[in-house]
């Protein structure tokens, strides 16, 4: 696997440009990429994998066309290409029948409410980003000085014992 990818799925054109102006800061370490719909992200997830690429993280807004984020979400973790990926639910409209759903099918990692600041953004891409590589990632060197890094030099640290 040569680069981990985030995904955000986000239709609103302005939002969308907040969430990849915050994400801006873990490039070129992670590839961002961004899809308006779950089709589009679909055809994102296949290109990452076509590409020898993995999808480390999925934040995704709620309100979608064609397909509630959240159902896309329950869909990605039945995959075996993106069961494994971190997944977030940024949005201000999922009830908690939605919210719950996400939690119990599709092991959603963390919920953020918009308006989100970008330091709340970062902290939490952060932690998943962290928690993605120590759990899938056997090199966690590479990525210590944009995450976690005294996380990641404990588990360095623990593997040369």
């Amino acid at each position: 696997m040569s680069r981990l990818v985030i995904l955000c799925i986000e239709d609103e054109d302005e939002v969308r440009d907040a969430v990849v102006r915050d994400l801006e800061v873990f490039e070129p370490t992670f590839l961002v990429e961004m899809a308006e719909d779950a089709d589009d992200a679909r055809q994102v997830v296949d290109d990452v994998a076509e590409a020898g690429d993995g999808i480390a993280l999925v934040i995704a807004d709620h309100r979608l066309p064609g397909m509630q984020g959240t159902d896309f979400l329950i869909e990605l973790h039945g995959e075996p290409a993106t069961a494994k990926a971190r997944k977030v639910l940024l949005t201000g409209q999922a009830g908690h029948e939605d919210t719950i759903r996400a939690i119990n099918q599709a092991d959603l990692d963390h919920y953020i409410s918009k308006p989100w600041t970008p330091e709340e953004l970062h902290a939490v891409v952060r932690e998943q980003l962290t928690e993605y590589v120590l759990r899938n990632i056997e090199d966690v060197l590479p990525y210590v000085a944009m995450l976690d890094g005294p996380r990641l030099l404990e588990r360095v640290a623990r593997d040369t014992l």
